[in-house]
């Protein structure tokens, strides 16, 4: 955070007392008064900035003092500094924006007025004398090289704040300017005046011809890629007005072609309607709008020519991938405007992609080229397979390191999620690829994955997506080792001898097939590798580098939504492997800190949701249930998932929802039950304290009593083995681990299974209603405790009855 020093300043100034604050802004005032505003003045005024920020409150200050503030914003005599003062000062309190507006401004004072007031405004009624002030200052010739510029960007950020505050002349008029800034700029050097040497007069030297990035004459119109020492003002102002191109035609040209004369033109052939509109001729008839949207569809088409030069500067070349981007983009809204530029456009782009495919340098410079591709391929009948397979194929796994890239790619993939799950046959294929991006720069791309998860889900898919979130960690560690192997030739690495160890083996033939798994670019390979395991062990080493340990953290977040987005589209099939999966993996993870439980507890939820939704899930997948249950290194391992597997078998083996569940199927559970429970709780003097939590010993006594409920020949054995849970409770090593409270817990869940399960009938209704029951709450059965009926019928017997167990 801050300084010491820094921290005390804060404090100070928000500390400063009544009194002493007002003779403050006296002496603030006096200064600002005096002929020679120097550094005491520049002091004060930051001393005051900083007291009217450091506080959540706004402070008042003085009337006089506010309109002095006003009047060295507004004046081109006062230095720059302490116009940038006084702006900051006047966006902390609060003052009338109107009277402001009505000052006089200069071309240096504009755009600090112009802050204050947006940061005021309220409403767009006090933002208009501003917005006409700017007005004014694009129709006058005289100041157009001077306000215009700054009128321009300010007028861009009051549209985007309030769009409808210029009306349909004066969007006209804004209209007609921005065309002959963007068309109609000079074509030579601005004048450039330079030293005649020391004893004679400075001289302006001849303007030069502009030239191209590549150094050749310019022989066309000036747009932003045409070099030049100096620039005139009009051409300051076609780059002004590009800038802002694109958000003024989203804002104010979004209803397309307004006047009888196009909609007679839209059953025109199109070839023919495009020679007529690219005539200057022509275009000259049109209204503002459309002129500008065919200026403006010009200007793109050459910079996009202008951008296949060779730069000279490498700066040259970034504005070259910038300029691609934004053309594209515009005249993917000029297209989604007027539909008969598709066809115009089209020839550029597709030689565009052409040119830039392949190229890593221009991966950014493809999305806006896909967009295109995407909003205007079935319109002109072209085919759109490669450019996404492209997109989708290599951009990801060649270029996951990007953190730019990785976020406009999931900006766009978002955006047209609807559309690609439906028009991009490969989309849903790709998220092996995809999730390289979240697991190189998690966690900030999780909130953007957690949007895009759902579209990625189908029933095809939904079990390899479901391992491959699992892996992510996996992945994390693999690309840091695909990274690293790239530019490190041997395998020393400065972090230690352990990630260089994991280099080794990433570079081993033998363990090949497990990376390129791993690494693969698709689905459809397979749901997970056998070997996972060792993939684990062989990345054992790698589980405490910050990315990987920063990836395990986002994967619970990702399978909450996974599992919510899947159980509203499973069938039958795909829930009983969603059950496999969950007991498959809750023992085969990543071994991370703290990883392993976070996810065994996002199982137990899903767990509980699966058998609710199918209740016959726990026949379809009996066998490996009790493989599962009947193992008792599963309890120490991973108690909290163990003992949710153990409830929902308690709560839906049962015939009352699936007509399969035979007798000695229940009979299987129960033994195997029985047996876990009995070697847990064997009551020795040298045993170990338990590892594990009463709770799974309630749970289990509660499993048994259920499943002796609908088997009643089983219900003698279970009342013997709950008999002899006091003994365990006493016993020295559980007194020794449990609290009172723990042990009590234990004792009193037994006796009052004991004393439900001498009434068979009404054990059943207590402990295995019918599937229907819950229908009006007559019970409230929880993960821990057991229904309110037990409890109620408990109370009676404990009255009426003296054979409680002792």
């Amino acid at each position: 955070m801050y300084s010491a020093a820094t921290e005390s300043l804060i404090k100070q100034a928000r500390e400063i007392k009544e009194d002493e604050l007002q003779k403050f802004y006296i002496r603030v005032f006096k200064q600002l008064h005096a002929k020679d505003l120097g550094g005491d003045t520049v002091d004060s005024l930051q001393r005051l900035r900083l007291i009217l920020s450091a506080t959540k409150y706004t402070r008042e200050i003085p009337s006089d003092l506010v309109m002095k503030l006003q009047t060295i914003l507004c004046s081109s005599a006062c230095p720059e500094q302490l116009h940038v003062l006084s702006c900051s000062i006047l966006r902390e309190i609060f003052l009338s924006v109107s009277s402001l507006s009505n000052l006089s401004h200069d071309h240096r004072t504009i755009s600090y007025v112009a802050s204050v007031v947006l940061s005021q405004a309220g409403n767009k009624e006090t933002v208009l004398p501003l917005c006409h002030h700017l007005l004014k200052s694009l129709e006058s010739r005289l100041s157009e090289g001077q306000i215009s510029k700054h009128a321009l960007s300010i007028l861009s950020r009051i549209i985007s704040v309030y769009p409808d505050i210029l009306t349909d002349d004066q969007v006209n008029l804004v209209s007609r300017k921005m065309v002959d800034w963007l068309r109609y700029a000079s074509m030579q050097q601005g004048a450039s005046v330079s030293s005649g040497g020391f004893f004679s007069a400075p001289r302006t030297r001849q303007p030069a011809p502009l030239t191209e990035v590549d150094g050749v004459v310019t022989g066309d119109f000036f747009t932003v890629l045409c070099v030049g020492q100096s620039y005139t003002d009009d051409q300051w102002m076609n780059m002004y007005t590009f800038s802002m191109i694109r958000n003024w035609l989203l804002t104010y040209d979004t209803d397309g072609t307004s006047n009888a004369e196009t909609d007679d033109r839209s059953e025109v052939d199109s070839s023919v309607m495009s020679m007529v509109s690219a005539t200057s001729s022509s275009s000259r008839l049109l209204p503002p709008k459309e002129r500008l949207r065919e200026k403006a569809f010009e200007y793109c088409q050459r910079l996009i020519e202008q951008s296949d030069r060779k730069a000279l500067k490498k700066t040259d070349t970034e504005l070259q991938k910038a300029c691609i981007v934004e053309a594209v983009s515009i005249m993917d809204i000029i297209c989604g405007e007027d539909p008969s530029y598709v066809y115009r456009a089209f020839p550029s782009i597709k030689a565009l992609y052409g040119r830039l495919n392949g190229d890593l340098a221009y991966t950014r410079a493809l999305l806006p080229i896909a967009q295109f591709y995407l909003n205007h391929s079935e319109m002109a009948a072209v085919d759109s397979e490669a450019v996404f397979r492209q997109l989708f194929g290599h951009c990801p796994a060649e270029q996951f390191n990007e953190p730019m890239l990785a976020f406009e790619f999931t900006q766009f993939c978002l955006l047209n999620a609807s559309t690609l799950q439906t028009r991009v046959t490969g989309y849903r294929q790709s998220f092996p690829n995809l999730l390289k991006f979240l697991a190189w720069n998690s966690p900030g791309l999780i909130s953007e994955f957690v949007e895009l998860l759902p579209s990625l889900v189908a029933p095809d898919t939904a079990i390899e997506l479901l391992h491959t979130i699992l892996d992510l960690p996996c992945l994390a560690a693999a690309l840091d080792l695909q990274h690293r192997s790239a530019f490190y030739q041997t395998s020393w690495d400065q972090q230690g001898a352990k990630v260089a160890a994991c280099l080794d083996a990433f570079r081993q033939p033998s363990h090949r097939g497990l990376f390129l798994y791993i690494l693969r670019p698709e689905a459809g390979t397979g749901d997970t590798i056998d070997r996972l395991k060792m993939l684990h062990e062989i990345l054992g080493d790698m589980a405490e580098i910050p990315r990987v340990v920063r990836c395990a953290q986002v994967i619970p977040v990702l399978l909450h939504v996974y599992f919510n987005t899947v159980t509203q589209m499973a069938d039958q099939k795909l829930m009983n492997q969603l059950m496999l999966v969950l007991l498959e993996r809750s023992s085969l993870l990543y071994n991370i800190k703290t990883f392993n439980a976070e996810v065994q507890r996002v199982f137990s939820t899903h767990l509980q949701t699966l058998c609710k939704l199918y209740p016959p899930l726990i026949v379809d997948q009996s066998r490996e249930l009790l493989d599962f249950a009947g193992s008792p290194s599963n309890i120490y391992s991973k108690e909290d998932f163990y003992t949710h597997v153990v409830w929902v078998i308690g709560e839906y083996l049962s015939v009352s929802y699936d007509p399969r569940c035979s007798v000695e199927l229940i009979t299987s559970f129960f033994e195997s039950l029985e047996a876990v429970l009995f070697e847990i709780t064997q009551v020795r003097q040298s045993a170990s304290p338990p590892s594990f939590s009463p709770r799974l010993i309630t749970v289990l006594m509660t499993t048994l009593a259920k499943l002796a409920t609908r088997s009643q020949d089983l219900i003698p054995r279970a009342s013997l083995f709950l008999s002899k849970m006091r003994l365990f409770a006493r016993s020295a090593p559980v007194i020794s681990c449990y609290s009172e409270e723990d042990t009590e817990e234990i004792i009193t869940r037994a006796h009052e299974l004991i004393n439900l399960l001498k009434l068979p009938n009404v054990a059943q209704f207590v402990l295995a209603p019918a599937a229907g029951v819950d229908g009006p709450r007559w019970h409230r059965d929880t993960n821990t405790s057991l229904p309110q009926s037990m409890r109620t019928v408990s109370t009676l017997l404990q009255r009426h009855s003296s054979l409680l167990p002792t």
